[in-house]
Formats: C-alpha cells, sequence, structure tokens
C-alpha cells in the first residue's frame, strides 16, 4: 500500500504514538494457541526490544533489515530487524533498540527518529520483544559488525504493507507442527516473528 512520507507520520502520529493505543501481548501464540499451555505461565520472558527502521528514501520509503550472522547461537541466518536484549546500562527499551541497531548496522542516531510502538511480542523461545517504529532520513552510511550480521538489505514499505504479501506456512519445530507469517522479497525470506510483527504494523496502521 503506497503512502506519501506525509501521510505516513499522520498515522503514526495517529494510530501508533506512545500511549495513543493500548499495547496488548502478541506473539508466537496467536497462530498457535496450544503452544500456550505447553509453557509455565509463570515463566520470565527476556527482554528485547528491535526497531523498525523507515527510511524515506526519494524513490519511495523502505524498510531497512539484516541477515544474522551464520554461526551465531540463536536464530542463525534468520531475517530480523536490528535490534536485541535490553540490558542493565540501556535506559529503557529504546536506548537498547537504538544502541543495537547502531552496534549492528552502524545506523547514526542523528538519522533516526522513533516516532511509536507497536504490540509487544512474545516468542516461542522466551523472548518479549518490543518493536519501535522509526523514520530515517537519507544520506547515511551502513558500517556492518560481521559478527553479528551476514548483511543488511532494504525492502520497499509498499510491498511489506500488501496483504497479499502475508503468507501463513507451517512447519515442524521441536516436534509439533507450528504455523507462522511469511514473506519472501526477491531473494530473501521473512519469516517468524519479523513477519508477526510486519503483520501487526500492518494491522495498526491500516487495519
Amino acid at each position: 500500500m503506497s503512502l506519501s512520507d506525509t501521510d505516513l507520520r499522520r498515522r503514526i502520529g495517529e494510530r501508533l504514538a506512545f500511549g495513543s493505543h493500548p499495547t496488548p501481548k502478541r506473539g508466537d501464540f496467536d497462530l498457535n494457541p496450544r503452544m500456550r499451555d505447553e509453557h509455565a505461565p509463570e515463566r520470565v520472558l527476556r527482554p528485547a526490544a528491535v526497531l523498525i527502521p523507515i527510511i524515506e528514501r526519494s524513490a519511495g520509503l523502505s524498510v531497512l533489515f539484516t541477515r544474522r550472522a551464520d554461526h551465531l547461537a540463536r536464530h542463525a541466518g534468520q531475517v530480523s530487524f536490528p535490534g536485541g536484549r535490553v540490558g542493565d546500562e540501556d535506559d529503557g527499551a529504546i536506548a537498547a533498540a537504538l544502541r543495537e541497531t547502531e552496534e549492528e548496522v552502524g545506523l547514526p542516531r542523528s538519522f533516526v527518529e522513533v516516532r511509536g510502538e507497536l504490540d509487544c511480542y512474545e516468542t516461542g523461545t522466551g523472548f518479549a520483544i518490543q518493536p519501535f517504529v522509526a523514520l530515517v532520513r537519507d544520506g547515511f552510511e551502513l558500517k556492518i559488525d560481521a559478527s553479528e550480521v551476514a548483511e543488511a538489505f532494504e525492502v520497499p514499505f509498499a510491498y511489506l504493507m500488501d496483504r497479499h504479501n502475508h503468507k501463513q506456512e507451517t512447519a515442524t519445530w521441536q516436534g509439533r507442527e507450528r504455523r507462522y507469517f511469511a514473506m519472501q522479497y526477491e531473494r530473501h525470506y521473512i519469516w517468524g516473528a519479523t513477519a508477526g510483527i510486519l503483520v501487526n504494523l500492518y494491522e495498526r496502521l491500516y487495519g
């Protein structure tokens, strides 16, 4: 779905601004309700934060993604948003998302304007991810940290916000069939929590 920069800013202000909308929990359990019964209700989720960097290019809006390095212990080789765990040194989740983004891909904070947030996304692997939506001014140069990121790439915002590109697929995980959202863009396969967060962004902006 095509939006001008001005229209997108307005919609984010109306629908994603901090405190303007209740933030219920979303996550892997939405498509797999029986998974919730498999996890103890008192389990402690590790807090994490990611940035959804919407870049204001002259050719149109695009979203920046990373592909995690193949040697990582968790989610190796998967497409993700820049971000990571919220550390004791961080002054909140936004600070963690900005720090991790700068560390992973070298995107300077001076180019980033955090404008809103989405619903917290709980994963079956034990994370509570808080996504933050940011508008990114053009003109930066990325510096990829090869120890964490294999590559960074962009996908047109309109493609990601096209409901026809939001697929539901199944796979066997830990001996059980799991359902998840997935999007294919050129050679990049976006799935799991990252795709689920994009679906939440679509629902909040256009639902």
